[in-house]
């Protein structure tokens, strides 16, 4: 299959999920579970650099130990130079600050935390629902 019908097909079940999911929307959202914990982390605009530089090693060793121990997920270096990205093996967003908080870098108050609590893609429940039988036609008289 070429690569113009798979993105094809891939945009127009996007679009399905969200129609298919708007009269959800005016619905009150029930709250998701959260699976995994988002952390971006930014280097301060102002931090001295010789000063991240003296912290990194630390900062490294740290980052592996949560790794080797299930707490980091998956981890990626910003492509814009300015942090990192952690996804956390976590179910809370204070679970996730209370390992991050020791980091040297926070610890040294160098980077900024961002936090945003993951959970399971919900619309495609709508792929698992029965589908709903077609309205019966009156025959004509």
């Amino acid at each position: 299959m070429n690569i113009e019908r798979r993105c094809c097909r891939a945009l127009a079940l996007s679009g399905l999920l969200l129609a298919a999911a708007a009269p959800l929307a005016a619905q009150p959202a029930s709250p998701l579970p959260s699976t995994a914990v988002m952390v971006n982390l930014t280097i301060k605009t102002d931090a001295d650099r010789a000063q991240i530089m003296k912290v990194m090693p630390d900062e490294i060793r740290a980052t592996v130990r949560l790794y080797l121990d299930g707490k980091i997920q998956q981890w990626y270096a910003r492509s814009d130079g300015k942090g990192v990205v952690f996804v956390m093996n976590c179910n809370t967003v204070a679970e996730a600050r209370t390992l991050t908080d020791v980091l040297p870098l926070s610890r040294a108050n160098l980077a900024n935390l961002e936090f945003t609590a993951l959970g399971p893609l919900t619309p495609l429940r709508l792929l698992l629902a029965e589908p709903t039988a077609a309205p019966k036609s009156n025959p004509p008289q």
